[in-house]
């Protein structure tokens, strides 16, 4: 089923879909920004799905268990070492 609507574009962007439509890269005016509304829905369903991924991540990690600062210095340091022995430093 389609929705007749009006709405209103910049000079611009109307001269913009008239060049992809003239190219032959879209049937109609309507075509181009049906397409642009596609490409929105699909961005704004995958940024949905990237933050509950980092909600999940992150409640799993408030989970676990949590270094001691003092661990974290250590385990810092023995990365470092890790490293400089890696390139002869």
């Amino acid at each position: 089923m389609t929705v007749k609507a009006s709405v209103s574009i910049s000079d611009q962007q109307e001269a913009f879909a008239r060049r992809l439509v003239d190219e032959g890269r879209y049937s109609s005016l309507s075509a181009v920004v049906q397409r642009g509304l596609e490409l929105l829905r699909e961005e704004t369903e995958l940024r949905e799905e990237e933050r509950a991924a980092l909600r999940t991540l992150v409640e799993h990690r408030r989970q676990g268990s949590f270094l001691s600062e003092d661990e974290s210095h250590e385990r810092i340091e023995a990365m470092i070492a890790a490293k400089k022995a890696q390139y002869g430093l």
